[in-house]
């Protein structure tokens, strides 16, 4: 067993807690603000309040509002440019997971002295240039529970013009907001996407070839907390107890990720919202996962920790690896997303082999760490039985 334990970024977790920003040191003294180009930050009153807790702390603040689903190269390089020219000295996140994406890449990228975006980018036609000058300090506030951002160093862009969707390792956030407050008015589906996007972190790095003891802590703790409570939260959104479970949750699976990785999944997955920026990526997740999963059952990569996901998600009495696929299956039908269709996003069966490579091409590294070999030909056959 080895791992690495680096998490430094403070945390404040629980209802209300964003009201708490103000009463802390913050790691600078003029922010560049960042939300996304919709409009529910303001209508929720979460702008606002965040807006307020900074001048109570004593700083200035820009607002960049540019961030879409699936951000791009072209949010970012405004957010960076934005950042730049107004001399702000750190970066604040307010959003769901592509604002909080954002934030780290925008952080990172600002002090660069040379090169843009996206000669940073570790993979796919990235420019795979190292950092050399250290990040920004951040502050992530997250309105959703689905991609663990707060707490982790990887954020995700966009390339718009090659239809690539790449991880990009930055700076541990200086600090966290996670206030399931700022959650309640989450639409169902989103709260189902969002929140599978957190169960798949934590299995896929509970299955993986780097899995370790420290992981397995974050992630069953995870995996137990939303197989009871995202159906809570996606049917009764203002349930602040299902809220808060499944925000506890999310936190711990982006710990998961520091202490161990994601596996090929996730790379499938980019692959196919980098082809397709309207597919939300926890939906596309949902829609690979039992085919995903079930390859790997097929091949006994790892019995005993299927067994015990399947538990995780409530089957007590499971002794098959199967048993998880029948789990996962209940879950994603109990939070309304059992049917989702593939084509309804427009992806069309005769494009799967050119997503597949693709997959491989830009987040490679994901599959050093499946529990098991995938082939490319694996890959085209776990699209083709997802597809419908």
């Amino acid at each position: 067993m080895s791992y690495i334990w680096n998490l430094p970024t403070k945390v404040l977790f629980g209802p209300g807690m964003l009201q708490k920003l103000g009463d802390e040191k913050l790691p600078g003294k003029k922010a560049l603000l960042v939300i996304s180009n919709g409009k529910s930050v303001r209508e929720n009153g979460a702008l606002e309040q965040t807006q307020q807790q900074l001048s109570k702390a004593g700083c200035e603040y820009v607002l960049y509002d540019q961030i879409q689903a699936n951000p791009t190269v072209e949010n970012m390089t405004g957010g960076i440019e934005t950042a730049r020219e107004n001399g702000c000295d750190f970066v604040v996140g307010l959003g769901g997971g592509s604002v909080l994406d954002a934030v780290t890449v925008i952080a990172a990228v600002v002090p660069q002295k040379e090169g843009v975006l996206w000669d940073f980018v570790p993979g796919g036609s990235g420019g795979k240039k190292e950092l050399s000058e250290p990040s920004l300090p951040y502050v992530e506030i997250t309105t959703s529970a689905g991609t663990g951002s707060e707490v982790d160093a990887w954020g995700v862009v966009t390339n718009t013009k090659t239809k690539e969707k790449i991880g990009f390792k930055g700076a541990m956030p200086t600090l966290a907001v996670v206030d399931p407050e700022l959650m309640l008015s989450v639409p169902p589906n989103f709260t189902a996407y969002q929140g599978f996007d957190a169960l798949f972190h934590s299995v896929e790095g509970f299955i993986s070839n780097v899995r370790n003891e420290a992981g397995d802590m974050f992630q069953l703790t995870a995996v137990k907390a939303l197989g009871k409570y995202l159906p809570l939260a996606v049917h009764q959104g203002d349930n602040l107890e299902a809220r808060t479970q499944v925000a506890f949750a999310n936190t711990m699976s982006g710990y998961s990720m520091e202490v161990c990785s994601c596996s090929s999944e996730h790379a499938l997955e980019h692959a196919l919202s980098g082809h397709h920026d309207n597919l939300p990526h926890g939906a596309g997740l949902v829609m690979l996962s039992l085919a995903y999963y079930g390859h790997f059952i097929k091949e006994h990569a790892c019995d005993d920790r299927f067994i015990a996901l399947a538990r995780a998600l409530g089957v007590c009495d499971a002794c098959r690896p199967e048993d998880f696929l029948v789990a996962l299956k209940k879950l994603e039908e109990d939070c309304g997303v059992g049917d989702l269709k593939m084509s309804d996003f427009g992806i069309t069966e005769d494009e799967l082999e050119t997503i597949a490579k693709d997959a491989r091409y830009t987040m490679t590294g994901l599959y050093a760490v499946d529990p098991a070999p995938l082939t490319d030909e694996d890959a085209l056959e776990i699209l083709r039985k997802s597809f419908k």
